[in-house]
Order: structure tokens, then sequence, then C-alpha cells
């Protein structure tokens, strides 16, 4: 009876601590390298009246350099603000055991690009790729986030990140507190 026990507690173990199996977007190895992008998560979604803003993580993996790939995605009839990623932009996780993780951008300058579409809406998308420093993938692998913090060239905006939300664009559900927790082991 004893060994029974054991044996439920251990397979009951397996099924908590299973990780969620890889989506990838991009699944590319060739001669030049390996590179490997998760699925497009939102994780943090506004929409009031005409505006709108979505957040968008993505992981990659580019020849053993892990990744954030993160999108923002803004779209209004009215004035969009244009913020900027530049060498100095940062994003900075605050997670439940109140730790802080910084995450750095690659020298490389973006401003998004502008697009009217045909209902009248100015599209700002603005895309930007930060790295993580070193042991910070451990803390994110063993924390959920509660707070986000985007740098960019000359501003900075705050984020409460949800457990759990469904996204009024696509209808899915998301979990953004436990995205790096979910999805880290897809790029190690």
């Amino acid at each position: 009876m004893k060994d029974l026990f054991l044996i439920v507690i251990f397979l009951f173990s397996l099924n908590i601590t299973a990780q969620k199996p890889c989506e990838f977007s991009v699944n590319v190895k060739d001669s030049i390298g390996i590179y490997k992008e998760t699925k497009s998560a939102i994780v943090h979604e506004f929409i009031f009246g005409n505006t709108s803003k979505y957040v968008f993580f993505a992981l990659a993996l580019t020849d053993e350099m892990p990744s954030l790939t993160v999108q923002i995605l803004q779209k209004s009839k009215d004035f969009l603000k244009a913020n900027c990623f530049d060498v100095n932009s940062k994003i900075f996780l605050q997670l439940n055991n109140g730790k802080i993780i910084t995450l750095l951008h690659i020298d490389q300058e973006s401003c998004g690009t502008l697009i009217r579409d045909d209902k009248g809406f100015d599209n700002r998308i603005l895309t930007g790729t930060f790295m993580f420093l070193k042991g910070s993938m451990e803390e994110l692998k063993n924390s959920p986030v509660n707070m986000m913090r985007i740098k960019y060239l000359t501003d900075m905006e705050d984020y409460v990140v949800k457990k759990e939300f469904q996204s009024e664009l696509n209808n899915h559900v998301y979990e953004p507190e436990t995205f790096f927790m979910n999805n880290l082991h897809c790029v190690e």
C-alpha cells in the first residue's frame, strides 16, 4: 500500500512539473547557424475608445544566444506618440519574489513604422530585441512577473502584468505573469 501511494505521488508530481511543449513560429538550422523563435504571446492589452495598445513577447535563440523580442502595436484614430528603442533602452521585470531583472536592448535604434489602414486608423509597430543578463534567466524560470517597465529613448512606461486574461484581439487566453516560467526552456 505504501508503494502504491508513493507511485501515485510520483506520477502526480511529474504531471505538475511537466513543461509546456514549445511552439515555434520560426525554427531554422542551416550552414549559417540556428535561429528559433517561439510564437508571440500578448503580455499586455489596453483598449479604450478608438485607441488600443498591445505588447507581444517572443523568445528567440540565435546561435545559442537567447533573447526577448518585444513588439508593441498601437492603433488609434488620434495622434500616436512615437517611442523609440536605442542602445540605452531597457526592460525591467519585477518578480513576485521581489527581485528586479533587467534586459538590455541591442545596439540598434528603432522608432517603429506608422501605417494607416483603410478604416482611418493609424497603426504604429515598434519591434526591439533585448538580451538577458547573466543569471537572470534562472530567476525568471522560478518566479512570476508582476510589473514591467519599458525604458524608451525619451520616455518610460509601467505595466501591471496580469496573471491571466482573455484577449479581445483574438479571444485567446494568455498568462503573462508566467510567460518566462512556461517558455524559457524553449530557448536554452
